[in-house]
């Protein structure tokens, strides 16, 4: 009776860590929740966030301020002009010198929902080609981004685009962040973005 009484109990508790609901972390009004790093543009636009590069044309982030570990993220977004750019997981940065892993967010053919690790091993697992041509390019995209322990599931427009396992990532800690990458003329926008903490 006690073993049954635990088992309940346990699955009560499991149930609870994976039920806790969306959260939206961009209030569409400004930027409280959030920082920047470096001299790149971000700010809020008819309840939108915008990045955009700025006259250094370098490398800019926009990172949560708490820490996330195991989640569910949802964002939508809509590129602009030459739109290279990614949502970071479980990252650090100093200055503009980021580490962490990357959910690339870029132009068509360029990997979009792929996973690259910055200042490290660089491209961990890229979309297959037939699955790339789900990124809508002049419209508004859906990204979903999983991670839990050591797996991370990523889905472009509801269709999965990729699913790793990895021991480094894992083990990994801290905040997420949109990139505006280097070299001018950059722009993307955001909105929708909410997080479901799991346990």
């Amino acid at each position: 009776m006690k073993k049954l009484f635990l088992l309940i109990a346990l699955a009560g508790i499991s149930t609870m860590a994976f039920s806790q609901k969306f959260k939206p972390i961009f209030n569409g009004k400004n930027l409280d929740g959030w920082t920047i790093h470096g001299t790149e543009k971000w700010y809020v636009q008819d309840g939108e966030l915008v990045c955009e590069s700025g006259p250094d044309k370098q490398y800019g982030y926009l990172s949560t301020t708490k820490p996330y570990k195991n989640f569910i993220l949802e964002l939508r977004f809509k590129l602009e002009a030459n739109g290279n750019s990614g949502v970071f997981i479980r990252s650090g940065i100093e200055g503009t010198k980021i580490n962490g892993w990357q959910v690339e967010v870029a132009p068509a053919g360029m990997h979009t929902g792929g996973i690259y690790e910055s200042y490290g091993r660089g491209w961990l697992i890229q979309p297959k080609p037939e699955d790339e041509k789900n990124l809508n390019q002049d419209k508004w995209n859906v990204m979903k981004i999983q991670v839990i322990n050591d797996e991370v599931t990523t889905w472009l427009n509801g269709k999965e685009m990729v699913h790793l396992k990895d021991e480094k990532i894992g083990q990994g800690n801290g905040f997420i962040a949109l990139q505006i990458h280097d070299g001018g003329g950059i722009k993307v926008r955001w909105k929708d973005i909410k997080v479901k903490t799991l346990n």
